[in-house]
């Protein structure tokens, strides 16, 4: 085991230090944000909108107006005007978002006369709300996961940090997509699993799982992506990435099939390294053959479950899209066919291959660890625990 996850470790940090992003970062001037601040609605007064129809329309049916016309009085909470009052105008196109007295706002500040700014309502303040979601959270998994839990906390810190330190920034860098992903994913796979489930022969075995499921995924997405020819860019992010900052966007594409399997694929190894270590401590004359055996049906529940949550979450994804298709009077072999839905047919394919993969890799290596003794005997139980028949030996 550690002759390869030794020398993976140290490509992985040779990797991290000569892909490391610099610290100057390619900027668009035109992206330049507009300064905000917040403040807390104290009033709302509404007038009829003004008749609003395209040239040349009939309406078959009067129909309600969806917009929401009138004034907002906002009591600032930040900015040059913290404490004083402003009255701004409600966003009144169809579907603007809806503002009603107390709701915690955020104002984009602009120019105004007289060098006073002036305020143009954004969106609603939910710095609050995701902060409580977030503590309940924290709260629930050390509830119920305490150290452990902990550490998989610190794990996620982990996982961010490289995501937003790391991958974002040596992409918009230069970096190649998917050389850069691969080593983001594999210094957080290492990371956090050995942080999470500790050192031991049953995290390794996890570890050497996920990283040959994670090649072959990789393999896999490669191939189905040439044979469908697509190319990345399936909406306006992603051209102006392209156009803009000069993104491989099939690699980019690559890289997030290759973060996003990293995420299924170390909770599929983990189980079964596990499964194989509580069997072979149950039974420690069970053979590599029964071992793999027993494991191999726990691992085929549970990919039977994990591949439909996979299609779940990505037709979650994509089904506002999936709706506008179907308005359109399109057929499911057309809708199949267009980029967007094709790159998540093909993320799908990709990802749930390299699921199925993992279960008998992992299985395999670790019944093989469990059983394998330097003498050439087997039986015993992994990460060095002793069966109640050998503590009582007396050899």
């Amino acid at each position: 085991m550690l002759a390869v996850i030794v020398p993976l470790a140290a490509a992985t940090l040779a990797g991290l230090v000569w892909m490391w992003p610099s610290d100057r970062q390619p900027v668009d001037p035109g992206a330049a944000q507009m300064p905000k601040v917040t403040g807390t609605v104290a009033r709302v007064t509404l007038k009829p909108c003004p008749a609003a129809r395209p040239t040349g329309a009939q309406d078959a049916a009067p129909r309600p107006d969806p917009r929401r016309c009138g004034t907002a009085a906002v009591e600032l909470t930040s900015g040059p005007l913290a404490g004083r009052s402003v009255t701004v105008e409600l966003p009144s196109g169809p579907g603007s978002r809806v503002f009603e007295p107390g709701d915690k706002v955020l104002l984009v500040e602009g120019p105004g006369d007289a060098g006073t700014p002036s305020y143009q309502l954004s969106d609603h303040d939910r710095s609050g709300p995701l902060w409580l979601v977030g503590g309940a959270f924290v709260l629930a998994v050390l509830a119920f996961g305490r150290w452990r839990g902990l550490t998989a906390l610190i794990g996620l810190g982990v996982t961010f940090a490289l995501l937003v330190l790391f991958l974002i920034p040596a992409i918009l860098d230069g970096r190649p997509p998917l050389g850069a992903a691969v080593v983001c994913a594999a210094a957080i796979m290492l990371a956090v699993l050995y942080l999470t489930h500790g050192f031991s022969l049953t995290t390794s075995v996890a570890v050497l799982g996920t990283f040959a499921s994670l090649a072959l995924t990789g393999l896999l997405a490669m191939l189905a992506i040439d044979l469908t020819r697509l190319t990345g860019i399936t909406d306006d992010s992603s051209l102006s990435l392209d156009l803009s900052y000069g993104i491989n966007t099939r690699g980019l594409l690559l890289a997030g099939v290759i973060i996003g399997s990293l995420g299924v694929l170390d909770d599929v190894t983990v189980t079964q390294a596990a499964t194989v270590r509580e069997l072979a401590r149950a039974d420690a004359s069970a053979s590599f053959g029964r071992l793999y055996r027993a494991a191999a049906r726990v691992g085929r529940a549970h990919i039977a479950s994990v591949i439909n949550t996979i299609v779940l979450a990505y037709a979650g994804a994509s089904l506002p899209l999936m709706l506008l298709f179907s308005v359109g009077g399109q057929s499911l072999g057309e809708v199949a066919a267009t980029p967007v839905i094709a790159q998540e047919i093909v993320r799908s394919v990709a990802g749930t291959l390299g699921l199925i993969a993992a279960v008998p890799v992992t299985t395999a290596l670790a019944a093989l660890a469990a059983t394998w003794r330097p003498d050439g005997g087997e039986g015993g139980s992994p990460d060095g625990a002793r069966s109640p028949a050998a503590a009582h030996s007396p050899s």
